[in-house]
């Protein structure tokens, strides 16, 4: 025990003789919260619409008046032709185009149907969906007003439109960055523990320290223990840190026990580690550790759910992320965080990370050798 509290102290004073080392731990996840948070959003705020309105009755004015009324769209011109707005999207100065037909009041009142056209700039799949269901919604709320408000007494009295009334669980005012600061907060913990892990044992064979304490009585795990420990304890700094960020910028509910989210945290930390661990004995300088780190790190990452959810994805992505360990913690934290989830939910992921540890770690270890 007395030997891994020598090394564990010679880790922490090299760590902070780094002077880059501080910044990382302490700026890095400021800056990061406070960009892509704010950046890395699927809500369309700002909709480009060109309107062409061949009716241009009080009708069809009123229904661009709703587009106008909302926050979302940006009436960026007008005119008579369909060729005008299709420039406009060529030129990408608009991603909406609403074409109202001639006589489209006329027809609404005397055969009780109309047609509105939009054409959708559908270049990102995505925000194509988006669009269509914002402006779908406001077309329909639109048609349900009109036919209320053109309906007579007695048969506006007898058939009243269905009225729906929407809740939306753990984020009722669906503010995307709750969905995200939990998402961002396990890339920052899983950059710093596995960069800095893969990183520290390959900086001492370049430096050559590395042989020195070969040479020396350290037991393997002794050595393992105390590289492995500050890093697990900086990482779970690193996630206090970042919660508190997002509890005092962004307003983050956290709903669920924080003991088990830190307790679920460890575990997978483990699996960081000992997969930095590996990485760093099988790699001979920093420049080749750092490319294959950051090829693991792409990967993970993309398909670990962090914008859009791991269900969407095909069946054998799905088996993929059984080795994905992101994965894991970005479920359980926004299960714990927004919506209070138990032990017993978590139990499953729980315990595939458990063996996950395991494996990681033993992997590292057995590869590790004190002798060439």
């Amino acid at each position: 025990m007395k030997t891994i509290l020598f090394i564990l102290q010679k880790e922490f004073i090299q760590i902070f003789r780094n002077r880059t080392m501080l910044p990382m731990i302490i700026v890095l996840p400021f800056v990061q919260l406070l960009i892509l948070v704010n950046a890395a959003t699927f809500d369309m705020k700002n909709i480009d619409v060109y309107v062409v309105d061949q009716d241009l009755s009080s009708t069809s004015r009123q229904l661009v008046g709703k587009f106008e009324a909302s926050p979302f769209y940006n009436l960026v011109a007008q005119s008579f032709q369909v060729e005008d707005g299709q420039k406009h999207i060529l030129r990408d100065e608009a991603d909406l185009i609403i074409r109202i037909p001639p006589h489209f009041e006329h027809d609404l009142r005397i055969e009780n149907q109309s047609s509105v056209q939009l054409l959708i700039n559908a270049i990102n799949g995505n925000t194509a969906g988006l669009i269509n269901a914002y402006s779908s919604r406001i077309i329909s709320e639109f048609n349900q007003h009109i036919r209320v408000e053109w309906a007579p007494q007695q048969q506006h009295k007898s058939a009243r439109p269905v009225e729906i009334v929407y809740a939306y669980w753990y984020n009722p005012e669906m503010n995307y960055k709750i969905y995200m600061v939990p998402g961002i907060l396990v890339i920052l913990v899983t950059i710093i523990s596995l960069f800095l892990t893969a990183m520290n044992i390959v900086r001492e064979k370049e430096l050559g320290t590395i042989e020195q304490i070969n040479v020396t009585p350290i037991r393997k795990y002794q050595f393992i223990i105390g590289k492995l420990v500050p890093f697990l304890l900086i990482a779970l700094f690193e996630l206090a840190f970042g919660l508190l960020l997002g509890r005092w910028i962004f307003n983050v509910p956290v709903v669920g026990n924080l003991a088990l989210l830190f307790g679920f945290t460890v575990v997978y930390l483990l699996v960081i580690l000992g997969f930095g661990l590996f990485l760093s004995v099988i790699s001979e300088s920093q420049q080749q550790v750092m490319f294959v780190t950051f090829f693991f790190m792409l990967v993970f990452i993309l398909m670990s759910g962090i914008f859009t959810p791991t269900e969407s994805m095909p069946d054998w992505a799905n088996r993929v992320n059984i080795i994905n360990p992101i994965a894991y913690l970005m479920r359980v934290i926004r299960m714990i965080l927004l919506k209070g989830s138990g032990f017993l939910d978590i139990l499953v992921d729980f315990v595939s990370l458990c063996i996950y540890a395991l494996l990681s770690l033993g992997l590292a270890v057995w590869r590790y050798r004190k002798t060439a």
